[in-house]
Order: structure tokens, then sequence, then C-alpha cells
């Protein structure tokens, strides 16, 4: 068993705040969820924060909970700025206060006599902490805590540039006993998530404010991933992305799941190099994954196979892992946007135009096309615009004509205007000739496109009614069947109005 208990236990949540009373705050939030949680003593802004914040903590311990004190110095990526002596001096006053475990960094112990802590009385149980900020190193086949000064366990912390960095981490937690392995960055918050079931001993989640790059908060690790629910039977699907920070998919699927009782997980992936991601596709045990900008078009080449409907669009979004580990390719991008524009507009006779020419403007002009629209497509480069239009006979037209032309409806298919770049339109308000807007982008909810338009009483449709109705129809890919439409589409859009809420309220 692990060392610090099975299922949430193995969540630590992380409270680092400046004041002793604002970390109290978060340290009674963090124990509402789990029972493990670590107090960054190097984040209180002063030696009088810090011995009060442990007097309350020596009063009010609650019972049946895991403390783990760390006041990291600066040297070890931490904010303390005293040296060894006053570091172990916190340590101590954190055993006094209560706290079983103490995290020390690889830069103090190499200072101590004998590479040692053990003479000292800090909180009992050890941790030693290597963290790397910049790579990740070379790594052991294994890790033996007992061969570093005698330590109850190892953690190493360390940033992944590609999605195989956070992989060669997690094989070192599949090796080792008492070890934890925490990816660093956005490529490795997949890794981060699973890391619990590949078998390290904790995996850490702030409260309110991130202490490293990458980090996956409490709420969302408990209730969003499951973290701690995790296991190797779990079925892991994902988003492909550059950005992907901000997709909703995770939320859209993971909540779907849950209301179906389906043992898997929605994990968004940043890529960059498609091929990094799909090396570690067997590592991680990817069923299947969504394709977003930029890679929809590019993934093309590594299928074994493509849906003929996918393959006429010439781009994909949706993609199936076979037991064979070959992909199969399809698109539900068109029919999100048939099923979201048909509740506003009657699609056939309709002159629509298409702003953009990568892989979710060919599914628009595809599906509108097909459906009998008179499609006009312009792009900021000319020439791709004028390629997709020859490719479904389509009409191409300069940036210049939109101020002149007319057009029942605008499609916005760039990433122009997405979270967090959430402040700029790809299109002035000049260029709104037309009697409908619809944005691709999904978040923000109302895009400053959006906005533009209904300033002009031109009316809108939210591109969050396209990526519940696309990711409705993956189910059927991915499982034989629909998804569950009523919770996902409560679940997203309670998610954009509570982000909207927070937006006014700065």
């Amino acid at each position: 068993m692990s060392l610090f208990g099975t299922g949430l236990q193995r969540i630590c949540a992380v409270a680092a705040a400046s004041t002793a009373a604002e970390m109290a705050k978060l340290v009674r939030s963090a124990l509402k969820q789990t029972s493990t949680v670590e107090l960054r003593l190097d984040w209180l802004s002063s030696d009088a924060e810090r011995a009060q914040f442990l007097r309350w903590l020596g009063k009010c311990l609650p019972r049946n909970a895991t403390f783990l004190a760390t006041c990291r110095r600066r040297e070890g990526g931490g904010k303390f700025s005293g040296g060894v002596d006053r570091q172990l001096y916190w340590l101590i006053q954190a055993r006094e206060a209560g706290c079983q475990w103490c995290d020390l960094e690889m830069e103090t112990l190499r200072k101590l006599p004998g590479q040692s802590i053990r003479q000292y009385p800090v909180p009992p149980r050890i941790m030693l902490s290597v963290h790397d900020f910049e790579r990740t190193p070379n790594l052991p086949r294994s890790v033996n805590p007992s061969a570093h000064g005698g330590v109850d366990a190892v953690k190493i912390a360390a940033q992944a540039r590609t999605i195989q960095d956070s992989v060669r981490l997690l094989r070192l937690a599949r090796n080792s006993k008492n070890f934890v392995a925490v990816p660093m960055g956005e490529a490795g918050l997949p890794a981060r998530i699973l890391a619990l079931r590949e078998g390290s001993a904790l995996a850490y989640a702030p409260v309110a404010a991130a202490t490293a790059p990458g980090q996956v908060y409490l709420d969302e690790m408990q209730h969003l991933y499951r973290a701690h629910a995790l296991t190797r039977r779990t079925q892991v699907y994902g988003v492909i992305g550059d950005p992907v920070g901000h997709s909703l998919s995770p939320l859209l699927h993971n909540t779907g799941f849950v209301a179906r009782r389906i043992d898997a997980v929605y994990l968004p992936f940043l890529v960059d190099d498609l091929r990094d991601f799909l090396s570690a596709v067997p590592e991680f045990g990817v069923r299947g994954f969504s394709v977003t900008h930029p890679h929809k078009q590019a993934i093309l080449k590594y299928l074994k196979e493509c849906d003929p409907l996918a393959a006429e669009i010439g781009a994909v979004n949706t993609v199936v892992v076979r037991r064979d580990g070959s992909l199969y390719g399809s698109n539900t991008d068109y029919l999100g946007l048939l099923r979201a524009l048909e509740k506003k507009l009657r699609i056939q006779g309709s002159r629509i135009l298409v702003f953009g020419a990568g892989g979710a403007a060919r599914a628009a002009v595809f599906a509108l096309a097909r459906s009998g629209a008179s499609v006009a497509i312009c792009a900021r480069r000319e020439k791709p615009a004028k390629e997709l239009a020859r490719s479904f006979g389509a009409e191409s037209l300069p940036r210049a004509a939109l101020r002149t032309e007319s057009f029942d409806a605008i499609l916005n298919a760039t990433p122009v205007g997405m979270h967090p770049h959430d402040g700029v339109s790809p299109l002035a308000p000049g260029e709104l000739r037309c009697r409908l807007v619809m944005d691709m982008i999904n978040r923000p909810h109302k895009t400053e496109l959006l906005k533009m338009a209904a300033q002009k009483n031109i009316a809108i449709l939210p591109g969050i009614e396209m990526l519940i109705a696309q990711g409705v129809a993956q189910w059927k890919i991915w499982f034989g069947k629909r998804g569950p439409e009523a919770p996902m589409r409560r679940a997203v859009l309670a998610a954009l109005r509570s982000e909207e809420h927070s937006r006014q309220r700065r």
C-alpha cells in the first residue's frame, strides 16, 4: 500500500498563500475534499506569518489528516529567502505543530553533514524532492528512497517539454516504490492526471494559487478528472491541439462519462509534434481522440483508414485507436455545424460567407455546399481560400469585397478571438453585412466578433452549440451510441456563465 493510503488521500492539496489567515482558509477548504495537504510555508510573506499559521495549525489540527510541510528555498525553486539553518528551524516548528511529513529539496540535503536529515527533529517522515524547471533530465530505471539519506519517499518534478518527457517520468513511477512523479508544464498535464494509476504515491493539486507550471486545481483533479479513481482498466480519450488549454471538451465528455457511468477519462493533450503524441498513445492507453487546430488536416497521413465523408472533406476531428494500434479517422464537425445552424437559418438557398481556410473551414464549406447553400470563402491568405473554393465549387472573395458584399450569414472558422486572446475580432464592424453571425470558437461564449454583431442588431450563434452537437456525435463513433446531451450541455453552459460572471466582476 502507498505511504499515503489509497483513493482521495493520494490527491495532495497544495495550500500556498502569503498570510496565515489565507493559508488557514485554504487548509479548511482542502480538507473538505482530501485528507492530505502540503503546506507551502515558503509562500508565507514573513517569519511572523509562518509562526502565526503554525500556532493556528497546532491548535486546530484535524484528526485523520496528513500534513506535509514544505519551506523550499529559492535555490530549490521555492520562495524562502533564508538559509538552510532557518529552513530547518521552520520544518522543526512544523513538527511541533503536528506535521507528520516534510519535503526537503536535494539542494538542502547536499549541504547537511553526511547528506542526512535524520539527526534533526523535523517531521518524522521525509520526502526528498528534485526539481528541474527547464527540462526532464536523464532518469534512472528505478528509485530507491532509502539510498538517499534514509528518506521515506522521493519526488521528481520536471518540466515536460514534450509528451514523451512525461511518459519517461511515468515509467519511473511504475518501476519505483514510494516515489512521486510530477510532470510539469502543459505538455505534462495528462501524465500528471494519470500519475496515480501509474504508481505515483501522490498527485499534487493546488487549492487556489498554482505553485508550479501545468498544475490542475484540486476541484478539477477530483471531480472533473477523478484522478483518484482511475485504473489501468480506465479507457483514455482526449483532445489534441495547440493551443488546447481553452478547450471545453474535457468538461463535455467527462460529464458524459459520469452520467453514463463509463469508466473513462478525457484529457487535454498539448500537441506540437503529432509524432510525439502518437508515439505516446500506447503508453497512455488512448482509445480515441478529438482533433482540433492545427492538426485536422495533418492527422490524415497518419491514419490507416478514413471515413469516406471525412476523406472528401479533407479534414478529421475524431480518431479511433483500433485494437491493433492503427488509426481510423472521421469528421463530426460538419454535423455539429449543420445541427447548430439549422436552428437559426434555412441553409438551402442562403448565401453564406466562411471566413478562414483551415481544417474547420473545410468541414464548414463541405457541409454548407452539400446542404444547398451558396458558399463564399475569404481568408487572410488568398491562395488557400482559392484552393478551398475550387475543391468544393465555392466562390472565393478578396478581403476588400466584404465591405460591399451582403450575406445571409457569416461564419468565422479561424481561431482569432479564442480564449485567452479573446479581446480581438477576425472581422471589422464594416465587414459584417449579414443577418446572422456564427463563430465556431466556443470559448468565450460571446466572442468579440459576436459582441460586435449584436451591437449592430445582427443575430448571433455562439460556437458552443456546434461543440455540443459534434461532441454528442463523437460518442456514436467511440461507443456506438449518442452522448447524453442534456447533462453535457448543462455542464459547459454553466462553466461559460461562471466564467462570464468572473470576467464582469474584475
